[in-house]
């Protein structure tokens, strides 16, 4: 394997560190650096791809602005140290473990489903990119005709994410 290869490898366990961290530490500040950690992790490795505009996008939008707000808003409802609420209702553990397995089944599956197609070429070309006007044009026009749906559904949960967040910060609504 040649350098590329062996730094693909080490920003892609340390943003999985950082992930899994995220969701570990029970610091809500720390959280929030670890998922700083994750995410430049994952623009230098799309510096590595060679998309050098999407790890910027990377850079500004989710390490900057992003961030930013979750630090704002974990400050500002950071509470006293309050006890992780266990489940409440006996449904609960059986329907998470339910969905937790099924979640993983799918990663499984999408995972060796792409070693199957990864010798596939699609139709992105760098002549193609260079006809459709350069990478921010062609980016921009997949995203918004053939990407736009799931897009949009992405746009929802995450505004569903973050009433979610609130209603659940807030004790008296």
């Amino acid at each position: 394997m040649d350098l590329v290869s062996w730094l693909f490898i080490l920003f892609a366990v340390i943003g999985l560190l950082g992930a899994v961290m995220v969701v570990v530490a029970r610091n809500p500040v720390h959280c929030v650096l670890f998922m700083l950690l994750t995410f430049v992790n994952i623009a230098a490795m799309f510096v590595l791809l060679d998309a050098q505009f999407i790890a910027i996008l990377q850079v500004l939008v989710y390490s900057g602005a992003i961030l930013v707000l979750f630090l704002f808003v974990v400050m500002l409802l950071q509470q006293a140290e309050r006890p992780i609420p266990m489940l409440a209702a006996r449904v609960q553990l059986p329907v998470a473990l339910v969905v937790g397995g099924l979640f993983l089944l799918e990663i499984i599956v999408v995972t060796f489903g792409n070693i199957i197609t990864a010798g596939r070429k699609g139709g992105d070309t760098p002549q193609a990119i260079a006809q459709a006007g350069g990478n921010v044009q062609a980016l921009g026009e997949q995203l918004f005709t053939r990407w736009l749906l799931p897009f949009e559904i992405a746009s929802v949960l995450l505004l569903v994410a973050a009433i979610g967040a609130l209603y659940l910060a807030k004790e008296d609504l």
